[in-house]
Parts: structure tokens; sequence; C-alpha cells
């Protein structure tokens, strides 16, 4: 069975309760028009072409970027990636929070582009 993975998502993980001063600095830092999200957790950049895309998401830890991998199969890319040296923390809703050997956090989340799999790679065999 194959499957597919990319970076879909880079999160800027932001300290706050409120998204409002973040967004605004990251829409005139990455000159896009930010958007919080109706729960006021996220805020997206409406006019961002292609993928990597960034987000902004409100946390209660020390503010840092990680990456969201996209995948049509998080356990089998979850296996992968354990495969090479990185580890399981958690599962939190539909994604699953790994950790690098380098120690650096990212997530493994079902595919977020409307042109998935485009460029992404191709895992396993058919």
């Amino acid at each position: 069975m194959t499957h597919a993975s990319r970076i879909g998502v880079i999160v800027i993980d932001c300290q706050t309760e409120d998204l409002t001063d973040a967004t605004a600095f990251w829409s005139a830092a990455l000159g896009k028009d930010g958007k919080i999200d109706e729960r006021g957790k996220y805020a997206v950049f409406d006019d961002h072409r292609g993928y990597p895309r960034v987000l902004l998401q409100a946390v209660d830890h020390a503010p840092r970027v990680h990456l969201d991998i996209e995948t049509d199969d998080r356990d089998a890319e979850c296996a992968r990636l354990v495969g090479l040296g990185a580890r399981e923390v958690e599962r939190v809703q539909s994604w699953i929070v790994m950790e690098a050997p380098t120690g650096h956090r990212f997530c493994l989340v079902k595919p977020q582009g409307n042109d998935f799999p485009g460029d992404a790679a191709n895992w396993g065999t058919a």
C-alpha cells in the first residue's frame, strides 16, 4: 500500500488568547491579509497561493513555529517517521503530534490542500 505526504502548513504558534495583534503583525510582515476564524483559535491568509501555507495558532505554550505534514495515511506516515527516529508524542483530535530526533515538534494532518497530492512524495509499494 502506498501513501503520500508533503509539508502543507507552516504554523506560527502564538502564546495568546487573542490573535488580533499577532494577525496584524504577520499580515504586515507577509504582505497578506490574515483573517481570524470564528473561534479565535486560528488566523489564515486567504490570498496565499501554493504550499506550504502559513497559519497562526493561539496556544498556551511558549511561542514556536512548527510544520504540519499533510498525508493521506497518518498512521502509515507515523510508522515511517518513527522508523526514521521520530517519536509519537500524542494524538489530538484528527492529527498526530510528532517529535523529530532533533527535538522539533511537527504534526501529521489529513490533506489540507485542494490539489493534494500535488507534489507530495509517495511512500511504500503498490
